[in-house]
């Protein structure tokens, strides 16, 4: 039986995971709603694409205004739009790190806050928060990112027991490595004092992407989501993000830690 339905909004996608998701659910029947930062007026593949910064206030109610005026109700909200500063946490000023927790973070924030009252009034609704595998087993060099990765999952489990009384289900997608633009994002000035471990470690994780399933596999488990009544919280996708939490609670601290320093060449001297 087909899942009915829905009316949902998707933040970032005008490209990436964002965009393979919002046309998947699209091509399943839905109504998307889609977003990027100039994405006003414009249509693709079936999803109707709104203009929105997530790190504005303003720029948040005006899209979630948009989305009831036209559709009249908002079953799901997807909180994709994110982005990576990779390096070493000294490389990174605190106007950056800022600017990682307005987007992965905060962004999330604002846009819950702004879609609740009406899936209150409907006592009914889906949040679901992308995380990552780097929200549960810390990635060297992307310091920030894991620590926004980490504050999403707190605040996504903490969210799901307030508004389960209320009909409101929360549930996260914890990928792996995907093949993405999010490896191609810029990096902060390097500091000399960090290499060659910084290299070693981007390279590592460059190798991984290299090697990643596209963004259609993401897509596909959103599908799956959206069709079910009560999701569960965490998602995994992909094999290391199933292997790499269940080994960190099952090896010894120091073995897991060596392991991680060993897969990234961290160990080595130059």
């Amino acid at each position: 039986m087909a899942a009915a339905k829905q009316v949902i909004l998707v933040t970032g996608a005008s490209s990436g995971i964002g965009a393979a998701i919002a046309e998947r659910l699209a091509a399943d029947g839905h109504r998307v709603f889609g977003t990027g930062r100039n994405a006003s007026g414009m249509r693709a593949n079936g999803v109707e694409m709104v203009s929105l910064d997530v790190c504005s206030d303003r720029s948040v109610a005006a899209c979630v205004d948009a989305v009831l005026s036209r559709a009249g109700h908002l079953d799901v909200l997807v909180n994709n739009a994110g982005y990576l500063l990779a390096g070493a946490i000294e490389d990174a000023t605190i106007q950056q790190a800022h600017d990682v927790f307005e987007t992965n973070f905060f962004g999330i924030v604002r846009l819950v806050n702004a879609v609740l009252p009406s899936m209150r009034a409907a006592r009914a609704g889906k949040i679901i928060n992308m995380s990552s595998l780097a929200g549960l087993v810390p990635v060297p060099f992307w310091g920030f990112y894991n620590a926004s990765k980490f504050a999403v999952e707190g605040y996504s489990e903490t969210l799901r027991h307030e508004l389960a009384p209320l009909g409101i289900r929360v549930a996260m997608v914890e990928p792996g490595a995907i093949r993405t633009p999010l490896y191609a994002q810029p990096h902060p000035p390097a500091l000399a004092a960090y290499s060659p471990w910084r290299e070693r470690a981007l390279k590592t994780m460059k190798g991984f992407e290299e090697k990643a399933p596209g963004p259609d596999l993401v897509a596909a488990l959103l599908s799956r989501l959206v069709a079910k009544k009560n999701p569960r919280l965490r998602n995994k996708l992909t094999r290391e993000a199933t292997l790499f939490p269940l080994l960190r609670w099952l090896l010894p601290g120091g073995a897991f830690e060596s392991g991680i320093r060993a897969g990234f060449n961290l160990d080595r001297d130059r």
